[in-house]
């Protein structure tokens, strides 16, 4: 994947920014709130439609547009997949209801409009900002989050399986709180369980065989970037689990269990039937207990969960870690080396795991990494980078 221009209007603090994208390493470098962190997002919405930097859209259109009663910001990128030449332009176009503002996604790729489902993936990026330490340390939905969208580039219709999944969860949880409160019709259930199932089946048969080969990735990286002194387990713990038993049998410096060789169609009957036990507990408590909404993603480190027990230093390096593993995961999976974006990403290493981070990324890669000192770098890699300096939502020569 190699992404070789970038455009963008009226997105976060660029009114205006037209640019070739070298390959290899592109530094930038600028003070704080000048919108470094911003072009990366940019980059990475191309990639998941998504931000993991923002509440809502709304929120990814320049302040002064956004003042009009129709606003929209744009990003127009060309990029190579493969052999082929590429362009996408995605609009988020904020609008003005009955109800207050909304904001909306338009996609369009080589000229045709694509759904979100299908454009999600095209193209391929992995994102490093120090706020996604909660991945590590925050709530489980971030967890699962990361997740979804690593997947969402790179597994066929994931996207869309989980979309569908999220939307009858949705359905079931209403019709579960109604018998709850008195109404609805208890058999309609059956219904809902059936779908359910099926859509939740295809969404831990993904998961499952992802964290197996993210697992045995992010384990040897993070010997190598911890010099031996780390031994890094990926746990996934589902409420429904194919292997009962598991978890309690086993210490946490054991390898996970593997649950990926389990069929969708035997996640799908052991998952229903799970859901059919738990009926007179969720109708009791109005939601549903049970499924890959509620599932979590422990980091181990020398049999430590890091997301209670690990220093600020263990996190990074363990984010870290997850994003070079997520790196050389989709390029065994798609065939493709995502562009990488890292914000920051040297602020809090130490000198000896500055260096070794900066000597993988001395290769024949695409990265973008943001900066406010320079110095943090070696004079080896600063030769063999290019420099940018953004400064006020500005490309500064």
């Amino acid at each position: 994947m190699q992404l070789t221009r970038l455009s963008l209007s009226n997105f976060r603090n660029f009114a205006r920014l037209d640019v070739q994208v070298p390959s290899g390493a592109t530094l930038l470098v600028g003070a704080n709130a000048q919108g470094k962190t911003s072009l990366l997002e940019a980059v990475y919405f191309l990639a998941t439609l998504s931000s993991f930097h923002a509440d809502n859209d709304r929120q990814l259109v320049n302040f002064l547009e956004a003042r009009n009663p129709t606003a929209v910001a744009r990003i127009v990128a060309s990029y190579q997949r493969g052999e082929r030449n590429h362009q996408m332009e995605v609009r988020i176009i904020q609008e003005q209801t009955k109800v207050g503002q909304r904001a909306r996604k338009e996609v369009l790729i080589d000229g045709g409009k694509l759904k979100i489902g299908e454009a999600v993936g095209h193209f391929n990026a992995v994102l490093f900002l120090p706020q996604m330490l909660q991945i590590i340390d925050g709530a489980p939905r971030h967890r699962r989050r990361y997740l979804d969208l690593a997947l969402s580039q790179v597994a066929p219709h994931y996207a869309e399986q989980l979309s569908e999944y999220e939307s009858i969860l949705s359905q079931r949880n209403a019709l579960l709180k109604q018998i709850s409160e008195g109404g609805g019709d208890r058999n309609q259930l059956d219904f809902w369980d059936e779908r359910l199932s099926l859509r939740g089946a295809q969404v831990l048969a993904a998961r499952f065989l992802a964290l197996k080969e993210l697992d045995a990735l992010a384990g040897r990286i993070h010997h190598e970037l911890t010099r031996g002194a780390e031994v890094l387990r990926l746990s996934y713990e589902p409420t429904y689990d194919p292997l009962p038993g598991n978890g309690s049998q086993r210490t946490l410096m054991e390898a996970p269990p593997d649950r990926s060789g389990v069929s969708v169609e035997k996640l799908q009957a052991g998952f229903r039937a799970a859901l059919e036990a738990k009926r007179g507990e969720e109708i009791g408590r109005g939601v549903t207990s049970i499924g890959p909404h509620r599932d979590e993603l422990r980091f181990l480190g020398n049999s430590l969960d890091l997301g209670s027990y690990g220093s600020r230093g263990q996190v990074r390096t363990t984010l870290l870690t997850l994003k070079l593993a997520e790196m050389e995961w989709m390029q065994a999976r798609s065939g493709r080396w995502p562009v990488l974006l890292l914000d920051e990403v040297l602020a809090e290493l130490d000198e000896a795991r500055r260096f070794d981070l900066l000597g993988r990324l001395s290769r024949d890669r695409q990265v973008l990494l943001t900066t406010t000192d320079v110095d943090l770098f070696t004079p080896e890699f600063l030769g063999g980078a290019q420099q940018w300096r953004i400064e006020g939502g500005q490309l500064k020569s």
